[in-house]
């Protein structure tokens, strides 16, 4: 890790009761040099106001970037971040969660003692609804090569992340036609061309449980993950049997997909869905249920 040059990158949309608690994790990391883009995501409340009382309060002009624009949802907002700064390795941080002591350090030195790295995580601790709750074995972090353990969900938060930043651009940065999955969307593509670094003792607070939270916005997330898996397969050149692993699970959350837009009545992709369920049975070779 010969440059250690670190561009920290928050974005934000209507955070006012959050956004301080995100950006003083970030200010107090100590023994990393780092700067901080805040991006603004078109935020109508008070985040704007909040944010610059608190860097003209402390004096953080040299340290701290705000940056408002239109709102175009987070992988733009994050996107922007990554263009505007410059740092050799890029580390991000979702406003609504928080950085533990250390966390920059504990990727630092990771990274120094690992140098054929170019992504980090680490775990996480959970909170929601102001009270700590257990990961179930699913939400399981690892490191390695991970990509196979990716394909259900999510296992690396952004908020968790240190990135080489030619490796992000390399990988084309958030897909901002993603609503929500975006990040699910990145790893894949990163996890299934890189081995990743974990660090096994929590490095962030990840906070659940308010309205505003994506993951409560959208119906049927797996949609998107799907779009995502069917991308995957067609982007990069896997061994048969990594084929049929993400062809099943296509078919897997497809089918739940089909069940539910039945149920709720929501039909908007079900004939998308159906055809896809009918092209990934017929690449592995099984029955339509």
């Amino acid at each position: 890790m010969s440059d250690l040059s670190i561009s920290v990158i928050i974005p934000t949309y209507n955070r006012q009761d959050y956004i301080l608690r995100a950006i003083k994790s970030v200010v107090k990391q100590e023994q990393v040099d780092f700067d901080l883009f805040i991006i603004d995501d078109g935020s109508t409340d008070n985040t704007q106001k909040v944010v610059l009382g608190y860097i003209c309060e402390h004096c953080l002009s040299e340290k701290i970037t705000y940056i408002k624009t239109e709102n175009k949802g987070v992988s733009a907002a994050r996107n922007l971040g990554i263009k505007k700064s410059n740092g050799a390795w890029l580390s991000f941080l979702d406003s609504d969660d928080e950085w533990l002591p250390g966390k920059l350090c504990a990727q630092v030195e990771f990274l120094q003692s690992n140098p054929s790295i170019n992504i980090v995580h680490g775990d996480e601790v959970w909170i929601r609804n102001h009270k700590f709750v257990n990961q179930k074995k699913k939400h399981k972090k690892y490191g390695g090569r991970i990509f196979h353990k990716c394909l259900p969900m999510c296992l690396i938060s952004p908020s968790a992340v240190m990135i080489k930043r030619e490796v992000l651009l390399d990988a084309g940065c958030f897909d901002e036609s993603f609503p929500v999955c975006e990040d699910y969307d990145l790893w894949l593509k990163l996890t299934s061309i890189y081995e990743v670094g974990f660090i096994s003792k929590p490095i962030i607070k990840k906070y659940g449980g308010h309205d505003d939270q994506l993951s409560k916005k959208f119906f049927a997330m797996d949609y998107w993950r799907i779009k995502s898996l069917m991308n995957i397969i067609n982007i990069r050149k896997f061994s048969p049997l990594t084929q049929t692993m993400i062809y099943n699970e296509i078919i897997y959350k497809a089918n739940i997909l089909l069940a539910g837009y039945k149920k709720h009545n929501n039909m908007e992709y079900f004939e998308e869905v159906k055809e896809i369920v009918e092209e990934c049975v017929t690449k592995v070779g099984k029955k339509c249920p």
